[in-house]
């Protein structure tokens, strides 16, 4: 019980001490504060004037009306010009039998080697665990990718893409001779 009392007095004398200091802290806090706002001057600034409006005359009437119909033909011509190129760039594509390497991306396919049968070029493509022989006019990948030519280190392909406009335009791909890797 002794040593009951004697922790409870203890605490309450250091609760003491521990306000004592605090109050004096706390009044030197305050006075400091009042000396810096009081010091304190805020900058401002200042507007500018606001311009004065001058109205200008419409002139635009005398122009080309914009919603003309004959200019309105002519940006459609255009238009139709252009899809009816796309398309024709397109359509021999789609008509044609796909060829079994077509179903295979690019990036998977690795050309290991090349050879000339009868003075024809032709490439040794490894796809997977199978090897295929190509020649030119073969296709390869999924982008209508045509071979266009075969030498002894690189295979090129003119490929039939659509760009971030919708159109298809064609593109020339490599696939070069992976030495080493079989």
């Amino acid at each position: 019980m002794r040593q009951l009392l004697c922790k409870g007095l203890l605490m309450l004398a250091s609760g003491m001490v521990l306000s004592a200091c605090s109050t004096s802290d706390e009044e030197e806090l305050r006075s400091w504060m009042a000396q810096e706002r009081a010091n304190a001057k805020p900058r401002i600034t200042p507007l500018e004037e606001p311009k004065t409006f001058s109205p200008q005359a419409y002139l635009g009437a005398e122009g080309m009306d914009p919603f003309n119909a004959q200019k309105l033909m002519q940006v459609w011509r255009k238009e139709m010009a252009q899809a009816n190129a796309n398309a024709s760039l397109i359509a021999p594509e789609l008509s044609r039998r796909k060829e079994p390497l077509e179903a295979e991306p690019l990036d998977s396919m690795t050309m290991v080697g090349s050879l000339d049968k009868k003075g024809t070029p032709t490439a040794l493509v490894k796809v997977g665990a199978l090897l295929y022989q190509v020649r030119l006019g073969n296709y390869l990948g999924q982008n209508y990718g045509k071979i266009t030519r075969i030498t002894e280190t690189s295979i090129q392909l003119r490929e039939i893409v659509q760009d971030g406009g919708g159109d298809w335009i064609e593109r020339t791909s490599t696939l070069e001779l992976q030495e080493g890797r079989r």
